[in-house]
Parts: structure tokens; sequence; C-alpha cells
């Protein structure tokens, strides 16, 4: 049982470019709907949520850790990367999946702690250890997007996105503040990888802040709904019909803002 079983069950649940979409985020498996599609991603500055990064992996560690942090810190954070170790052996042990869990794992530690040095010092670690045993990886585009978007969490983020920081922090409530709380972190994530796509891609998306708000929130109920659909369906067919009708509807508020906003003129700029 590899990967290509789970993902094309995925694909005989949910058509395109839904199912391109949910592999994509949950599998890492490289985008396969109609390059129109695509070109529309890149165009509102969210093609990095169909690629399985470490931000992908590091919200799916936020569900476990939040889920556990009455166990404490310590046991939390054993659950959480444990959950970060598993889901790689379940996905299978692929080049820019270990990238992307080494990077969660470091990085996790140190923003679970809450301490901006630590963090600073594990994501620096992640790369010292990389460039010992996989030095080819630090030229490959998906990492160096994937470090500068975690460099840009931890220096320009707030504190209170950390995962399981201490229970006792309070954070503002209500959807001001939550859509407050996205535009920063969508504006920090973008901070350092923005020079790296216009370099890359000679394309700057103007409206990615806004796009990111809208979207970035599914990504965590999507890694778990396409595990459930993808673990359920393997089981017994039936049993995989509810999370895959339940990962379509996000799925097509995606595509709904993807085509919508890429419309709209002076969406992006390319060179």
């Amino acid at each position: 049982m590899n990967v290509n079983s789970f993902t094309s069950l995925i694909t005989y649940y949910l058509p395109e470019p839904q199912a391109s979409l949910l592999n994509g985020i949950v599998f890492g498996v490289p985008f396969r709907a109609d390059y129109q599609f695509y070109q529309q991603l890149k165009a509102v500055g969210i093609v990095h949520i169909v690629v399985l990064s470490g931000m992908n992996i590091t919200m799916l560690a936020a569900i476990i850790a939040t889920l556990t942090r009455q166990l404490g810190k310590k046991i939390s954070v054993a659950l959480t990367i444990a959950t970060i170790v598993l889901f790689i052996l379940f996905v299978g042990p692929q080049p820019p999946i270990i990238r992307a869990g080494f990077m969660g794992v470091l990085s996790l530690i140190g923003i679970i702690y809450g301490r901006k040095s630590i963090a600073l010092y594990s994501l620096a670690l992640s790369a010292i250890f990389i460039a010992i045993f996989w030095p080819q990886w630090l030229a490959t585009i998906s990492f160096q997007l994937s470090y500068a978007a975690t460099l840009g969490l931890i220096i320009f983020g707030r504190k209170s996105v950390a995962i399981a920081a201490d229970k006792n922090d309070k954070k503002p409530s209500g959807l001001i503040a939550y859509l407050k709380d996205e535009l920063r972190t969508s504006l920090s994530a973008q901070a350092l990888t923005v020079p790296l796509i216009f370099y890359y891609f000679r394309q700057i998306s103007f409206i990615s802040p806004v796009t990111n708000v809208l979207v970035a929130w599914l990504i965590a109920p999507l890694m778990i709904l396409g595990l459930l659909t993808a673990i359920l369906g393997k089981i017994f067919w039936f049993m995989g019909v509810i999370p895959a009708y339940m990962s379509y509807i996000l799925l097509t508020w995606i595509v709904w803002v993807v085509k919508i906003f890429s419309a709209l003129p002076f969406a992006y700029l390319k060179f």
C-alpha cells in the first residue's frame, strides 16, 4: 500500500480541480489539474497551499498540540512530534516530505516554548542538518519558500500564534480579531517569500494577503478530512464518502476564491 493508492481513491471521490487540490494539500502530490487553474493559483498568491510544506505540517501539528495541551506541555510536544513522524511514514518518506517534517519538528519545538530565539536556533539547525545530508535540497524552490515562510512567521508573527502556547494566554476573540490575526500571519509568512517568488516567477500578487486570509484557515481541516477520506475509504468505500463530501465543500470555496480574485484587474503583476 503506497501513497498512489490513497491519491487515486481521492481522485475517484472528487472531481477536478478539487481532487488535485486535496492530494496536493495532504500528500504533496504535484498539481495535476489544468494549467490555467494552476496559473490562477499563482496569480492570487496561494499556490503554496497545494504542496505539502512545513507550514501545512505545522498546521496539522497545531491541531494535535491544541487537543493535547491539557495533558501538559512535555506530553503535548511529544504527541505532536509523534504525529508528524507518523504522518511522514503514512504518506511515504519522500524527500520534500522529510524536509518539511524535519523543519516542522525543529521549528515547532522553539515555537511551542514561545521563544523566538529557540525557534530561530531550531530553524538554523534544520538548515545545517539538511545541508550536510541532503545538500541538493537547498537549491529547490520548495525548500527556499517554506524556509523563508517559516522564518517570516518566527520573526514577524505574533507570539500568541505559537503552537500549544501557554494555555493561560488570552487572545482577543471575535471576527475582527480573527481577521487581524490571520492577516498578520499571512503577511508574516509572505514577507520573505515575495522576493523569492519575484526572482523565480517574475510575478507579484497584490491580493495574496486577502486570498490567504480567505483560504488559509481551511488547510488544517482539509488535511484531517483528506486523511479520513483516504483511510476510511480504503477500509470500506462508503465510509469515505462523508469526509470526501465535506472536503468537496471546502475545496469548492477555494476554487471559487481563486477564480474570482484572479479575474480582478491588477490582481497581480508579471514581468
